[in-house]
């Protein structure tokens, strides 16, 4: 099995910046596509981020273009979301997952990102 692990997550002044860093361990063959979603109180849980297997094809939620970065290190096949101009609305629970042939295959615990106005 693959486990996931996210941190960077914290409490951030409107228009602040926060790294969120997913790593993973365990059973694996290769690199994966990879995902960030969100979840805020009372809410479903939505995508926000996508990358390839290779890292140079990514995808954002129109919430979240031009404001967060989505990248990867290949030889350690970590996840990171850099998140800049952050809003209030930005606050949720943040996961990663790993993606294979387009469906989810593993969740982290998730990370807690709150913006105060």
């Amino acid at each position: 099995q693959v486990q996931l692990v996210e941190s960077g997550g914290g409490l951030v002044q409107a228009g602040g910046s926060l790294r969120l860093s997913c790593v993973a361990s365990g059973r694996t063959f290769g690199t994966y596509a990879m995902r960030w979603f969100r979840q805020a109180p009372g809410e479903e849980r939505v995508l926000v981020a996508g990358i390839n297997w290779s890292g140079d094809s990514t995808y954002y939620a129109d919430s979240v273009k031009g404001r967060f970065a989505i990248s990867r290190d290949g030889v350690k096949n970590n996840v990171y979301l850099q998140m800049n101009s952050l809003k209030p609305e930005d606050t949720a629970v943040y996961y990663c997952a790993t993606v294979y042939t387009g469906e989810v295959k593993n969740w982290g615990q998730g990370t807690q990102v709150t913006v105060s106005s």
